[in-house]
């Protein structure tokens, strides 16, 4: 026996929900084709569109977030000069594993990252390395901005509010692979440049402006997490953060005979970890 269901009850009830679901049975509904990547967006040069796999222009003060393949190239490009994108990294097998930028800065002897540079695991393995670079604005030291800083400087630093704080927005991506708040560690930012002073003070140098870029590719099946937000040091009064593009595409993943894998002891020697552990588990 149906239910009637008085027309002011409509679905702000159990009742009245269910007879609405009900009703719409036998109802035709267009459905929608997916949209794969390379019908999104045009593709970078020397790129077939075919080779895409995620396309997306994140806004300033917003978040994305992506499983990608190993091998994958991960372009990212500063359309206004005020893009400051904060990345996280976790190996997708076991997402305890993730980057380390301690270790990337230690083992490389180096604090500033360009075209060449590796983005080193807390197990000593290669997540990504760096094979092009426009902008040379990057930052190790300073990481994402915090939710006490932006409340403390703009007035609020939640993640769905005005200046929303960077490890905020994180906290946000991460959940949608399983990852918590403990999880979310130190990040690297691309297209805020950073020197560090003789008294360990920190300069902000600002972007290299409109249309840098900075490409990355993937050495192992990677969880990819970015928040897009003012950077930490940015001097200016008001919140600035602009759009940034997001471009992957299939490739190769480094192989021996690349020169970047023996270019320094360090670096072999990661690749070396990166390629045991993923043989063993019939990747490499």
């Amino acid at each position: 026996m149906s239910i009637e269901v008085d027309a002011v009850e409509g679905t702000a009830t159990t009742r009245g929900a269910r007879e609405h679901a009900r009703a719409q049975e036998g109802t035709v509904v267009e459905a929608q084709p997916a949209v794969p990547a390379w019908r999104r967006g045009s593709a970078p040069a020397g790129v077939e569109q075919e080779r895409l796999v995620w396309v997306e222009r994140l806004a300033g003060g917003n978040y994305t977030h992506k499983v990608l393949a190993r091998g994958t190239h991960l372009r990212l490009t500063d359309l206004t000069g005020d893009a400051s994108v904060s990345v996280l990294l976790y190996n997708a097998l076991e997402t305890h594993e993730r980057l380390n930028v301690a270790d990337t800065v230690k083992v490389q002897w180096q604090v500033y990252l360009g075209g060449g540079q590796l983005l080193l695991s807390d197990q000593g393995r290669v997540l990504a390395s760096i094979v092009d670079d426009t902008s040379s604005h990057h930052d190790t030291v300073f990481g994402t901005s915090s939710l006490a800083r932006n409340t403390g400087r703009y007035g609020d630093g939640t993640a769905h509010g005005a200046s929303p704080a960077g490890r905020e927005l994180f906290v946000l991506a991460g959940a949608k692979h399983g990852l918590g708040r403990r999880d979310i560690a130190p990040s690297v930012s691309f297209f805020q440049g950073v020197r560090v002073a003789e008294d360990g003070s920190g300069r902000w140098l600002g972007s290299a402006g409109a249309g840098a870029t900075v490409t990355l590719r993937l050495e192992m099946p990677t969880v990819v997490l970015l928040a897009n937000t003012a950077h930490p040091l940015d001097p200016r009064e008001q919140y600035t953060c602009g759009p940034v593009d997001v471009h992957a595409w299939t490739g190769e993943a480094t192989s021996p005979e690349d020169p970047l894998w023996t270019a320094t002891p360090e670096g072999r020697r990661a690749f070396d970890n990166t390629a045991d552990y993923l043989t063993a588990r019939g990747i490499a």
